[in-house]
C-alpha cells in the first residue's frame, strides 16, 4: 500500500507541474503581447490536460491524420490553451512561436487559424461557430463509418472534443446545431463546458440564468456536471462515462475559476480579456509554487511526461495503417473509393454526362442546376448535404441517396431543418473533416443567417458550395421579406468566396463544373426561381464562356461596340432582347453574360480588355438587385438599372414591370446614356 500511495503521489505532482506549464505559457504569452485572454486557459488547464493526455487520439507528427479524433477549441479568445498544448505535445509549434504570440507572420493568431497552425483543426472565435464545425466533423465520421465500416471495422470512427464557453452557448448557432446534434444522436461528440460564470461585462448573472444541462437534456443530450474543475480525476471519470453513451452527444459542465491562481483577477471580468500585468503576473506564478524566471518556463520533467504524446501517436497511427492495410485486402474497392474521396480527387468522367439543355420552352435555373446535380451525385460519392428544409423549392436533394437519420448515417441527404445558420457552420466541420464535397441549400435571402459561416469557409479556404435560391424579385408574392437586394452585393463583398448567378440553363451546367473544380474555397450558385430561356448558343457565345467569369455573349456583328450591355442570371434576357432594339437606331451593342464577378477578376487583364475593352466606356449593367456591385465594371460614364429599394409582393412579371427590368426600359438607360 505504501508503494501505491507513493506513486499516487507522484502522479499527482508530475499532474500539476504538466498543468501549470500550460497555465504558465498562456500567461506569459498574453503578457508578453500585451494582449490576448489568459483567464480561460489558466481555469480550463485541468480538463484540457485530461483530454489531451488520456483521451484524445493524435499523433504529432501527422497533425491530419484521418483516424484521429478532433478537438476544437469553440472558446478560440483562449488560444493560448491551444497552443501551450500543441507546443508541449510535440507539434510543429516551437516556443519561439508562443513568445510572439498574436504578432504579424506568426503561427500563434489571436484566434487559432487552422490553415496557419498544426494542429488547429478550424478556425474558431466568433462564438459558436466551433460548437457547429464539431457537430460537422462528427456527422462527417457517422456517414464515413456507415459507409465504409465492414465487419466491426473502428477505422472510420473518430470522437470530436470541444471546449466551449459561456458565449458558445448563448449564441444562437449554438441551439441550432445543438439541437439537430441531439435529433441525429450523435454518440461521438463529447463537448467539456467551461463554466466560469464571468463575460466580458460581468457575472453571467447579467444575462445567462438558464439550467444548461436541463436545456441540453432536453435536446436530448446526455450531461454531467464537475463541480471542480482543478479534479482532474472527477473530470476523466466524467469524460469515460461521456465516451460509453454512444446514443447521444455528451456535454460535461466543468465548475471553473477564470483566471485560477490570480490573486485579484480570478473570478472578474478582468480575466477575461487583459494581460494580468507584470506584478500579478509574479504573485500568481508565486501562488503555482513557478520560478520567476525565465519567461515560458517549463520544467523538463513536465516537457517529458507531454511529449509522451509523440511516440503514442505514431503507435496510434501505425496500428491503423496496419489495420487499413488489412482492410484493403479485403475490400479494395472501398479502400481505393474511401482514399480518393480522402484526396479529394473526382473520378474520370465525373463531368462526361452532364446534361446539354437545347433552346426551347424555359427552365428556372434552380431546375436546370438541379439536373446537373443528380448527374454530378451519380459520379462523385463524396457530394454530402442538404437544405434548410426547402427541399421542395431548392431542388437539391440526392435522388436515391437516402437521408442521413439518427441510426441510419449512410444517407447522403442531410435534413438541417430551419436551421440555416447551423447549417452553413456544419458544412464548414464536414469539409474539415476531409472526404467530402459538402453542400447546402436555401433561399438567397436567408444568407443573412448563413454570413458569419460563409465568411469563416472562405476565410479556410473550404471547399464548400451554397445553393441558394430564388435570387431576386423575381420570386414573386412572398413579397419583400423574402427577396433578396443587397445580398449578391454582400456577398461579392466577402474575399475568396465565388458567386455565380447563371443566365440559362447551360451556364447552370457550367456553375455546377466551377463549383466542383475549384477546391480553395466556398462558392455560392445564385438560383432563379422563374422561368428563363435556354439561348440558342450557335449563334452565341458558348456557355463554357463562365469558366472565365464574364464572356461575349451576342454583338453586333464587325463593328466596334457604341455601347455594352452587362448582366447576369434573369437579367442576360433583358440585354439580349434590347440589343436587337437598339441596331434598329443604328447602334453597335455587346452583350455581355458576367455570371462570376470574382471569376472574372482572376483572369488576366489581356482577356478582361477583350470582353470589356476600355475604349468602349459606354456601359450599362442590368441585375436585379443592389447596384454597388457593378459599379467597377461600368466605370464613371456608365449606369446601372438595379434596385434601391425593397421589392413588393405581387407576380412576378408585374414586378420586373414595375421596378424597370424591361426591355423598353434597358433601351431608354441606354439611349439616354448615349445622349440620344
Amino acid at each position: 500500500m505504501a508503494v501505491a500511495e507513493e506513486v499516487k503521489i507522484e502522479q499527482t505532482e508530475l499532474e500539476r507541474l504538466c498543468i501549470n506549464s500550460i497555465r504558465v505559457l498562456a500567461i506569459d504569452g498574453v503578457q508578453k503581447a500585451n494582449s490576448g485572454h489568459p483567464g480561460m486557459p489558466m481555469g480550463m488547464a485541468p480538463a484540457a490536460y485530461v483530454i489531451w493526455t488520456r483521451f484524445l487520439r493524435h499523433n504529432p507528427a501527422n497533425p491530419k491524420w484521418y483516424g484521429r479524433d478532433r478537438f476544437v477549441l469553440s472558446a478560440g479568445h483562449g488560444s493560448m490553451l491551444l497552443y501551450s498544448l500543441l507546443y508541449l505535445t510535440g507539434y510543429d509549434l516551437p516556443l519561439e512561436e508562443l513568445k510572439r504570440f498574436r504578432q504579424l507572420g506568426s503561427r500563434t493568431p489571436g484566434h487559432p487559424e487552422n490553415h496557419l497552425t498544426p494542429g488547429v483543426e478550424t478556425t474558431t472565435g466568433p462564438l459558436g461557430q466551433g460548437f457547429a464545425n464539431g457537430v460537422g466533423m462528427a456527422i462527417a465520421a457517422k456517414h464515413m463509418a456507415a459507409r465504409f465500416a465492414r465487419d466491426g471495422s473502428k477505422l472510420f470512427d473518430h470522437r470530436v472534443f470541444a471546449i466551449v464557453s459561456d458565449g458558445d452557448l448563448m449564441e444562437g448557432i449554438s441551439s441550432e446545431a445543438g439541437s439537430l446534434a441531439g435529433h441525429l444522436g450523435l454518440g461521438n461528440i463529447v463537448y467539456l463546458y467551461d463554466n466560469n460564470h464571468i463575460t466580458i461585462d460581468g457575472n453571467t448573472e447579467l444575462a445567462f440564468s438558464e439550467d444548461v444541462c436541463k436545456r441540453f437534456e432536453a435536446y436530448g443530450w446526455h450531461t454531467q456536471t464537475v463541480e471542480d474543475g482543478n479534479d482532474t480525476q472527477a473530470i476523466a471519470r466524467a469524460i469515460e462515462q461521456a465516451c460509453a453513451v454512444e446514443d447521444r452527444p455528451s456535454l460535461i459542465s466543468v465548475r471553473t475559476h477564470i483566471g485560477y491562481g490570480s490573486p485579484h483577477r480570478q473570478d472578474t471580468s478582468k480575466a477575461h480579456g487583459q494581460a494580468l500585468g507584470p506584478d500579478e503576473v509574479k504573485l500568481t506564478k508565486q501562488f503555482y509554487g513557478w520560478p520567476l524566471e525565465p519567461d515560458f518556463y517549463v520544467p523538463d520533467a513536465a516537457l517529458k511526461e507531454m511529449r509522451r504524446a509523440v511516440e503514442r501517436g505514431r503507435q496510434l497511427e501505425a496500428d491503423w495503417n496496419t489495420r487499413f492495410e488489412a482492410y484493403a485486402k479485403a475490400y479494395p474497392a472501398e479502400a481505393e473509393q474511401f482514399q480518393m474521396m480522402l484526396r479529394g480527387e473526382l473520378s474520370e468522367g465525373w463531368d462526361a454526362e452532364l446534361p446539354v439543355f437545347a433552346p426551347g420552352d424555359g427552365l428556372a435555373t434552380r431546375v436546370s442546376a438541379s439536373q446537373v446535380e443528380q448527374a454530378i451525385a451519380a459520379k462523385v460519392p463524396s457530394l454530402f448535404g442538404g437544405s434548410a428544409d426547402l427541399n421542395e423549392s431548392t431542388h437539391t436533394d440526392i435522388k436515391g441517396g437516402g437521408d442521413f437519420e439518427r441510426g441510419s448515417y449512410a444517407g447522403r441527404n442531410l435534413h438541417f431543418g430551419i436551421r440555416e445558420h447551423a447549417m452553413c457552420g456544419i458544412l464548414n466541420g464536414i469539409a474539415l473533416s476531409g472526404g467530402f464535397i459538402p453542400f447546402g441549400s436555401s433561399f438567397l435571402v436567408f444568407t443573412d443567417y448563413c454570413r458569419p459561416s460563409i465568411r469563416l469557409a472562405a476565410l479556410m479556404g473550404l471547399h464548400v458550395i451554397y445553393v441558394f435560391t430564388h435570387d431576386s424579385i423575381g420570386l414573386g408574392e412572398d413579397g419583400p421579406t423574402h427577396q433578396p437586394i443587397e445580398h449578391l452585393s454582400s456577398l461579392r463583398a466577402i474575399p475568396n468566396l465565388t458567386v455565380i448567378r447563371p443566365a440559362d440553363a447551360n451556364e447552370a451546367v457550367e456553375a455546377w463544373r466551377a463549383a466542383m473544380l475549384r477546391k480553395k474555397g466556398p462558392t455560392l450558385l445564385a438560383l432563379s426561381r422563374q422561368k428563363v430561356p435556354t439561348f440558342d448558343r450557335t449563334r452565341m457565345g458558348a456557355a463554357s464562356g463562365l469558366r472565365r467569369g464574364a464572356y461575349v455573349l451576342t454583338e453586333t456583328p464587325e463593328r466596334i461596340p457604341d455601347i455594352i450591355l452587362i448582366a447576369s442570371g434573369s437579367e442576360v434576357e433583358l440585354a439580349v432582347a434590347a440589343r436587337e432594339k437598339l441596331e434598329t437606331h443604328g447602334l453597335a451593342v455587346r452583350v455581355v453574360s458576367m455570371p462570376s464577378a470574382e471569376i472574372f477578376e482572376r483572369q488576366e487583364r489581356s482577356y478582361r480588355d477583350s470582353v470589356l475593352p476600355p475604349s468602349v466606356t459606354c456601359r450599362l449593367a442590368i441585375e436585379a438587385g443592389s447596384p454597388l456591385s457593378w459599379y467597377r465594371w461600368v466605370g464613371s460614364e456608365g449606369d446601372v438599372i438595379g434596385m434601391t429599394t425593397f421589392g413588393a409582393s405581387a407576380p412576378y412579371q408585374e414586378l420586373l414591370n414595375h421596378f424597370g427590368f424591361t426591355v423598353d426600359n434597358v433601351v431608354e438607360r441606354a439611349l439616354r446614356l448615349l445622349g440620344r
